[in-house]
């Protein structure tokens, strides 16, 4: 049995979603058939069910790069090997709004655990095989995602640097959050497949408007649809393959 997350393996699958929210692993795991509660334990929430038919898993991990690679490495004992965050983050681009569908292309590693994983300047991106499922599953429901590089940081309440701030809006960056960074670089270091998602809780010039909640309600709702549907693609594709 693991430390942290004493399950079956038999209860665990390959494929699975780690959201940082417990409710929104709830709204994932409500999406599955013949869903079951796996395990409570330490600040983390598993379920298992089927998607179409295929055997998922859904984990709400809480908030950080520590907590994800715990929950990852123990995972990965018990048979897991391809992780989707299904996220919310802030943005910088004056274009993006509460709601919209991010998917990330790479991250800035601005977080601690990965660095004991790899050295900083070794990139953090994900698999491309599952960040292009994750397009083409947006394209399918007619969801035209951003795809970018974000920022990942593990100080939600740091003293903000408006001329940082700056920088990321005139270069481009889309999304900040604070976990992609450690999954990204422990899949890298370990040979697992993963991706991440977001949906948008702001704009540019403010964090979770209250104007702004039945949007985001409705991209998370479109976001949850994406992940899973990327996910069937990449297991349809395993089995073909």
């Amino acid at each position: 049995m693991e430390h942290h997350l004493p399950c079956d393996p038999s209860d665990i699958s390959r494929y699975v979603f780690c959201p940082g929210d417990q409710t929104r692993a709830r709204k994932i795991a409500a999406q599955l058939n013949d869903c079951r509660l796996i395990l409570e334990n330490r600040g983390y929430i598993v379920f298992s069910g089927t998607y179409q038919g295929v055997f998922m898993t859904v984990i709400g991990t809480g908030m950080g790069g520590p907590a994800v690679a715990i929950a990852l490495e123990e995972l990965a004992h018990m048979g897991a090997d391809t992780f989707l965050r299904v996220g919310s983050c802030g943005v910088f681009q004056e274009f993006q709004k509460p709601g919209d569908v991010i998917i990330s292309n790479g991250t800035v590693r601005f977080g601690g655990t990965a660095n004991a994983y790899l050295p900083l300047a070794y990139p953090a991106v994900p698999d491309f095989a599952m960040t292009r499922a994750l397009v083409e599953a947006a394209e399918n429901h007619g969801i035209l995602p951003t795809v970018g590089i974000g920022i990942t940081t593990d100080a939600f309440y740091a003293p903000n640097d408006a001329n940082i701030h700056a920088l990321w809006s005139k270069i481009g960056a889309v999304y900040i959050e604070m976990e992609s960074d450690t999954l990204f670089i422990l899949g890298t270091y370990r040979r697992w497949r993963t991706a991440a998602m977001f949906t948008s809780d702001g704009t540019a010039t403010e964090i979770k408007p209250e104007w702004g909640q039945a949007d985001y309600q409705s991209g998370q709702d479109q976001t949850i649809q994406i992940a899973l549907d990327g996910m069937l693609a990449i297991a349809r594709a395993d089995r073909a393959g």
